[in-house]
């Protein structure tokens, strides 16, 4: 669905834009009492349908689900999945803006969800969630509206993003920037420099021990290329679009997040080296992920959402992280991943130490960052743990120790 502002709006970096649109996902309706709603923040190349890539903890049956929530999802600014965008055409010049889209920071992007929320007829938000640039956007909106939320749960993220986080950016970018078609005004630009950023960016999702386990070096490697495969056996071996962890988070029920990823990333690699002549398990993923991502995404929203990434800071003009933090009146639960190295845990140990009252807990997963895409089970199960504490520690009093957002949950099986 398409929410369009038809009002000036003005962005941090004072430009105003005579208005925007956003594309939105919405799952169930919303009660008569109004206290039902999730709100869902998207990641970096993600859009706004969370039963897409989270379907682990969103649909029929899940821990948020249709039948018993109003789940609320939008595609972030400057992304390629509806909302307004790089590819979309300036209206002050009547043709694509390309590199010259507006600057949005995080801060930005929420405050033009604040008019679809009450388009939306939407007063409180139960519980708001996201993880990576989803999760600095619900910090954002916490801050900028204290009472909105009554319970937030930031997973792997931070309060600003880093030095260590802005290097790897910056290194992505510089990638796309030496393609050759990068400056060239059209909608490919930049595609090969883009799958050279994507594998560079998958270094900081993972951590050693995921490639030595899932991509583990064959005993016969000396090189990373070999022969093509001829028509025949590329006719044999059809390469799909279902090999990447985040497709293995896709998947029902059945075998834990390490099975379904080993057996995703084989198909990955399998696909590969039928695509490309790669034989290195570690070479193929890298290849494949890079081509993976130029089938579904444009490096004009990658290179711009790389930058409103690196703007994230709750502290700008709010007396600083501490100060800032401060503010949030939403229960919240913080879970940080043991293993991840772009959002490492004292970022997320700051969060819940400034945060007041905030719970913070860890999972340990096989995927590093990735793994607050694929750890269903460990997320849910810290979820209605800290729900069920909650419930247990308020009775009621203030909109801040209000337990329904918690009993939403617990009640739900």
């Amino acid at each position: 669905m398409r929410f369009n502002y038809l009002q000036p709006f003005a962005l941090e970096s004072g430009t105003v834009l005579p208005g925007y649109h956003l594309e939105y996902t919405t799952y169930g309706k919303l009660n008569r009492t109004g206290d039902n709603v999730i709100w869902i923040f998207h990641a970096l190349t993600a859009n706004s349908d969370p039963a897409e890539w989270w379907p682990g903890l969103v649909g029929e049956g899940r821990l948020f689900d249709p039948s018993v929530h109003f789940i609320v999802c939008v595609n972030m600014p400057g992304s390629c999945y509806g909302s307004i965008g790089p590819l979309d055409v300036d209206p002050g010049r009547n043709e694509p803006y390309y590199h010259d889209f507006p600057f949005f920071t995080p801060r930005d992007m929420i405050r033009t969800y604040q008019p679809l929320r009450e388009f939306l007829g939407i007063r409180r938000i139960h519980i708001g969630i996201g993880g990576s640039m989803g999760g600095q956007q619900l910090l954002e909106w916490a801050i900028e509206e204290p009472e909105l939320f009554y319970c937030i749960v930031p997973i792997a993220t931070n309060a600003r993003h880093s030095p260590w986080g802005i290097a790897f950016n910056t290194a992505q970018r510089m990638a796309i920037e030496a393609d050759g078609t990068w400056r060239e005004r059209r909608a490919d630009a930049g595609l090969a420099g883009m799958a050279a950023a994507r594998a560079a960016a998958l270094l900081s999702y993972r951590h050693y021990e995921a490639y030595e386990i899932l991509q583990p070096r064959q005993d016969d490697y000396l090189s990373e290329r070999r022969p093509g495969l001829s028509g025949e056996e590329r006719s044999g071996k059809q390469a799909d679009d279902a090999g990447t962890a985040d497709d293995a988070g896709t998947a029902d029920d059945a075998g834990t997040a390490a099975e379904k990823g080993k057996a995703a990333e084989k198909e990955a690699e399998t696909a590969a080296e039928t695509e490309t002549g790669v034989r290195n398990g570690a070479a193929s993923y890298q290849r494949y992920q890079g081509e993976k991502l130029v089938r579904r995404f444009n490096a004009f929203s990658y290179y711009t959402l790389s930058l409103s990434m690196d703007a994230h800071d709750v502290g700008r003009g709010r007396g600083g992280l501490v100060e800032a933090l401060e503010k949030v009146r939403a229960r919240a639960l913080v879970i940080g991943i043991e293993t991840d190295i772009l959002f490492p845990k004292p970022e997320q140990q700051l969060l819940a130490s400034s945060i007041p009252g905030a719970g913070f807990r860890l999972i340990d997963s096989l995927y590093g960052h990735d793994g607050f895409l694929l750890e269903f089970a460990q997320i849910e199960a810290l979820i209605r743990e800290f729900m069920q504490e909650e419930t247990g520690a308020h009775g009621g009093g203030s909109h801040r120790k209000d337990p329904s957002c918690l009993t939403t949950l617990i009640n739900h099986p």
